[in-house]
């Protein structure tokens, strides 16, 4: 009988796709990650020659949507495109309806993009180590904002006070537009930003860049430093988009949507796409997305439980 289910379960695969294909946003329409999932369903429906489309089912930064796709049918038709929020929850929520790691199986991870520590233009601080300077001068004085509690902002710069010693407060926002309004504003002193929400006010001289939190310095902004360089070389933190799908989809589907992301993220529309977020095209293996989430949830619930942040 275990081998009828198994041919089966091949069988099924060679056949896939013979429908369409919904791929889940965990996020709002018009966000950034709406926008990389629309670019890369283009492709993989010009690909696939089936129809991927995508829905948004936006909420508790990103659980909903997630939630959604865990119980799903592991039939290679409901698909998850998420970021590094996914990798975060488990460390600091003991709610979530689901296991990130029985509940899903990675299939690639599509990209990976630097934080910017932005602070106002007329912001004291000129440099990290200015800001840093300033901020052990008025311990818990100094407010920054997120895109939300449990966010990849958020986390990140946790890290950071606690790499550097230092003491903000965490005044979180519901997505990164309301956050840069009051950063620009100064009611906010500090926030880690993606290149796409912080570009165009860092180009009107309202924000300035003090440094970059990617292992290596970001293709669209060389010239700023990365934290890990700037003295503290166990500091890295990357934003990233991944693919996920239900547990128990049959690996060879997983295989071939590995391979065919891959291959869309060669396009022209794509690659553009990506780049407005300062981001670095991937396309990993399964494997090696699996392997790098794992290091990704071990790295945020060492940090929760050291200085132990629980939101629920």
């Amino acid at each position: 009988m275990a081998c009828f289910f198994a041919l089966l379960g091949t069988v099924h695969a060679k056949d896939w796709p013979n429908k369409p294909i919904k791929l889940i946003v965990p996020f709002p329409a018009a966000g950034g990650t709406d926008a990389v999932a629309r670019a890369l369903a283009n492709k993989l429906s010009q690909q696939f020659n089936q129809s991927v489309i995508v829905e948004n089912k936006a909420g508790a930064n990103g659980v909903i949507g997630a939630e959604m796709v865990a119980n799903s049918a592991p039939d290679g038709y409901t698909v998850l495109l998420t970021i590094a929020s996914h990798a975060i929850a488990p460390a600091v929520s003991k709610k979530l309806p689901y296991d990130t790691e029985k509940d899903f199986a990675a299939v690639s991870l599509i990209a990976k993009y630097p934080y910017l520590l932005t602070v106002p233009a007329n912001s004291p601080a000129n440099t990290f180590k200015e800001f840093i300077e300033q901020a052990k001068k008025n311990p818990g004085k100094i407010a920054y904002a997120s895109s939300g509690s449990g966010s990849g902002p958020h986390l990140g710069m946790e890290l950071l006070i606690d790499a550097t010693d230092i003491n903000l407060i965490h005044a979180p926002y519901k997505g990164a537009a309301p956050a840069n309004n009051d950063l620009v504003g100064g009611q906010v002193q500090a926030m880690l930003n993606n290149l796409m929400a912080g570009s165009g006010l860092i180009r009107a001289k309202k924000l300035k860049v003090l440094a970059v939190t990617s292992s290596t310095r970001s293709p669209a902004l060389p010239d700023v430093p990365t934290i890990k360089e700037l003295g503290y070389p166990k500091y890295e933190v990357d934003g990233w988009y991944g693919v996920f799908v239900p547990a128990k989809t049959p690996p060879e589907i997983i295989k071939q949507l590995s391979l065919e992301i891959a291959k869309a993220l060669k396009d022209p529309e794509v690659l553009n796409r990506l780049s407005g977020d300062g981001a670095i095209t991937i396309g990993s293996t399964p494997q090696e997305f699996n392997d790098f989430f794992i290091r990704e949830k071990n790295q945020w619930a060492k940090l929760a439980k050291k200085i132990q942040l629980e939101m629920d």
